[in-house]
């Protein structure tokens, strides 16, 4: 079977960040951010659900061999990202703070994910539409539209 490259594109909500260019876009326009905050999204969405500790987006963020303010060039990266999104720490859709350890990403995310072409040697599928039901111990049902068909 043969797997095309991975897709680098990321969808959530209204917004799209393709990891190759490292844009992010809404609704197709390009969103300018600077790349610390672009940065800290991607990381996020690498873990969508799970908190990344403040320190994990230090070493991704910022080389070892930097010295800056981490903590108030963590948090404008983070006020830039949620800016751009539309979101804010006091009712967040996409990022949500955990007071001082670290952001969770805590929206609905697509992809990246392998594009699998078609195998002419396998059994085809049910169509889309059609999904097992087991309505009981000893029956099996397929959903049609929501009719239920005996299966045979």
């Amino acid at each position: 079977m043969t797997v095309s490259p991975i897709e680098n594109t990321i969808r959530f909500g209204l917004f799209e960040l393709d990891l190759r260019t490292r844009q992010l876009t809404k609704n197709g326009v390009k969103i300018r951010l600077p790349q610390q905050s672009i940065q800290a999204l991607s990381l996020l969405l690498e873990q969508p659900g799970e908190i990344v500790t403040r320190e994990e987006l230090r070493e991704r963020l910022w080389p070892s061999d930097v010295f800056v303010d981490f903590d108030h060039g963590l948090n404008k990266s983070i006020q830039k990202l949620r800016d751009a999104l539309g979101d804010s720490a006091g009712s967040p859709r996409y990022i949500e703070t955990i007071p001082r350890i670290g952001y969770r990403f805590i929206g609905p995310a697509n992809g990246p994910t392998e594009i699998r072409e078609p195998r002419s040697d396998t059994n085809t599928p049910p169509p889309p539409n059609l999904a097992f039901r087991n309505q009981g111990p000893d029956s099996s049902m397929w959903a049609v539209n929501q009719r239920y068909l005996p299966c045979r």
